[in-house]
């Protein structure tokens, strides 16, 4: 009798993009691109990344993401988690190399610490534990707006020394493959915009296709050149180590510092899903462009990383999801100074079916147009509440 194969918990989420990046990492281990294909490869990777930022920009809602600095409060206190916290802890974990950490692995945990907040999955795990979805749609989305400049900006602050960071021919990248595409993405978003909401589906096989072969030419690059002989099997171990800590430590920190600071219980749900994540989606292309033929290993970090978040912040959101349940049985939570009405006015803002699984796809940076578009009404009436 033929048995069925056992089947994950359905609160332990295994994100499906991430076994396909497996996959593609085990391809260019096997069969990587030398020579003539490894070129081809290489400038197919740099016309991918400028069609990434292309489609960000184009999908991209400045003027709902403006909208949401309403509540100006949150939104300083994600960004400040995303791109001050975060840096700092990664500039303390220097005192791991090389005893811990090797330092191409200790580079790309560095990397992991700069690049912005996710959108998609901040919205799912907030919508799941019953937060402030509103405001982890615009949080999200203004984070990953800020990140197409800061990032690169922090990069050349504190990557100087360690294998990545500014140059004059990185600048150029950065200009040429993510703000010049990201800005003419935007300009067109008027005209464009309605086709690749009609299209968003077919767009996202892009987007994912676009990552992966970026995954693959970087990941080529490092096997032609003899790279992962630096890593060994232990050091891996340490890497997971290391990045449990802190992602522990960002979901402590936003969780009572958003406390200690008035925010009510739906925006503190959304604080620590927003503060506390980083985007596969927007990292990978970035990491490219910065690291160029290092960028194999400074991407590992980051993969590892956004899979360990999207576990923990499963079982989170459904725990804090079941204890709001118990909560509305014995009624309302009193509201706190600095709330905002959307987040505790009879729970406008709780999304209705909470999603059985969620991943930072790479249309993560435009997840604001498709969330708007596919809002329930009870998100809608809490965006209607707050304006």
């Amino acid at each position: 009798m033929r048995h069925p194969l056992p089947k994950p918990p359905s609160w332990l989420p295994v994100d499906g993009y991430i076994l396909a990046l497996v996959g593609t990492v085990a391809l260019a281990a096997l069969l990587p691109a030398r020579g003539p294909a490894a070129t081809i490869a290489d400038g197919a990777s740099t016309t991918a990344v400028a069609l990434l930022f292309f489609l960000y920009g184009a999908r991209l809602s400045t003027r709902e993401a403006m909208a949401g600095l309403r509540h100006w409060r949150l939104h300083v206190t994600v960004l400040a988690c995303t791109f001050a916290v975060f840096p700092v802890l990664g500039l303390a974990a220097r005192g791991l190399v090389p005893y811990v950490l090797p330092p191409a692995l200790y580079t790309g945990l560095l990397f992991l610490c700069l690049v912005p907040s996710t959108v998609q999955s901040s919205i799912a795990f907030t919508s799941l534990a019953r937060g402030n979805v509103a405001a982890a749609i615009c949080a999200g989305s203004f984070s990953s707006l800020v990140g197409i400049v800061v990032t690169p900006l922090l990069a050349g602050l504190v990557l100087h020394g360690s294998g990545g960071g500014f140059s004059a021919g990185s600048l150029v990248s950065i200009v040429c493959q993510l703000l010049l595409p990201f800005l003419a993405g935007q300009f067109l978003r008027r005209w464009i915009g309605p086709f690749l909401t009609r299209h968003k589906k077919a767009l996202g096989y892009v987007d994912r296709g676009s990552i992966l072969l970026v995954v693959y030419s970087a990941f080529s690059t490092g096997m032609v050149q003899g790279i992962w002989h630096q890593v060994s099997p232990l050091r891996l171990l340490c890497l997971l180590g290391v990045e449990a800590v802190l992602l522990a430590v960002m979901l402590t920190g936003t969780s009572y510092g958003s406390r200690r600071l008035g925010f009510g219980r739906a925006d503190r749900i959304a604080i620590t899903f927003a503060g506390s994540k980083k985007s596969l989606a927007a990292g990978l292309p970035m990491a490219s462009v910065l690291f160029g033929a290092q960028a194999g290993l400074a991407v590992l970090p980051l993969m590892l990383f956004h899979q360990m978040q999207l576990m923990v912040c499963a079982v989170l959101a459904r725990r804090w999801g079941a204890d709001a349940e118990a909560e509305a049985e014995a009624g309302p939570e009193p509201r706190r100074e600095g709330d905002h009405p959307a987040a505790t006015a009879g729970g406008g803002s709780y999304l209705p079916g909470p999603p059985t699984r969620s991943n930072d796809s790479p249309s993560t940076s435009g997840a604001l147009t498709e969330a708007s578009s596919s809002r329930t009404p009870d998100s809608s009436a809490s965006v209607s509440a707050r304006r």
